[in-house]
């Protein structure tokens, strides 16, 4: 079957000519896309060309010490602090979305007053969240520096991230859905968790993604709340992160082309989370569109 009122590329150009409007704006947009491309491929290559010549064995050393500086301990680490932030933010922010779509009432003050508080917290510099963090968890908790203290510290961060992307991913999901099992007989509570929710999934996953990237990447926070040594640590202990050692070798002076490296390692763990949780995303909405 052809397509109907296909425009070639020849006729979208003409199209534009007749409008000088048009024609800037189109060109402004592919201008703005070409950028933001080209600052990325530098990116990634400027990392790759500075860190590559320096992933060696010893890099890999099972142990920290001061000649190898491994980054093996605070791969660990970052795995851990992933782990523990998505644990106490996840279930906290989906569930909260789905009182604020699902039961609140339209117009509900209590609910405006959450957004605001939401988008509020979601401007505020990390290292406001690694002083409050420091008074709370390290002090008053009596915790010290820990992983722990660092993960609560951080599932405060994303969590504004992860409620607002999970209330936007279930406002996307058409009324045509719950009014579908409302009429076959399912209640509220079935018709939330078994329809609309598997169907806001991909929405969910890439709020996840966001939060994982910056639990990757923060450094303010956990500098004082999880600490900096170079070991592999417990929940209550303290330990540095991927991105907190590749802070403590630069600002060493000692060690930058090794920081080098471990910023490739870096990239490639956030390239291949981003990969791997957009093919899960896929998977699930092809499941669900079945």
């Amino acid at each position: 079957m052809e397509a109907i009122n296909k425009q070639t590329a020849g006729d979208k150009l003409h199209a534009l000519r007749k409008h000088p409007g048009s024609l800037i704006l189109f060109l402004l947009v592919v201008l703005a896309a070409c950028v933001t491309f080209a600052v990325l491929i530098f990116l990634i290559a400027y990392i790759l060309i500075r860190g590559v010549p320096y992933l060696t064995p010893e890099l890999f050393s099972l142990h920290y010490t001061s000649d190898n500086v491994s980054l093996m301990p605070a791969l660990f680490n970052t795995i851990e602090m992933i782990f523990l932030a998505l644990i106490l933010a996840v279930p906290v922010g989906i569930f909260s979305a789905i009182y604020l779509v699902e039961y609140a009432k339209k117009g509900n003050k209590f609910v405006g007053v959450v957004r605001v508080t939401a988008e509020t917290l979601s401007g505020i510099p990390s290292i406001v969240y690694g002083l409050f963090g420091m008074l709370f968890f390290v002090t008053k908790l009596k915790w010290g520096y820990s992983m722990l203290a660092g993960a609560f510290t951080l599932a405060i961060m994303i969590l504004p991230l992860i409620m607002r992307t999970t209330e936007e991913a279930l406002l996307a999901v058409p009324d045509s859905y719950r009014e579908g099992s409302f009429g076959l007989g399912a209640g509220k509570l079935r018709t939330v968790f078994q329809v609309v929710l598997p169907s806001a999934i991909p929405g969910i996953l890439a709020g996840v993604i966001l939060g994982i990237g910056r639990i990757v990447g923060e450094t303010a926070a956990l500098m004082y709340t999880s600490g900096t040594v170079a070991k592999y640590a417990g929940a209550m202990e303290s330990g540095r992160t991927l991105a907190l050692h590749m802070y403590v070798l630069t600002s060493e002076a000692l060690h930058v082309d090794q920081a080098s490296a471990t910023a490739v390692v870096l990239l490639i763990i956030v390239i291949g989370i981003n990969a791997f949780s957009s093919f899960i995303a896929k998977r699930l909405a092809k499941k669900t569109g079945e």
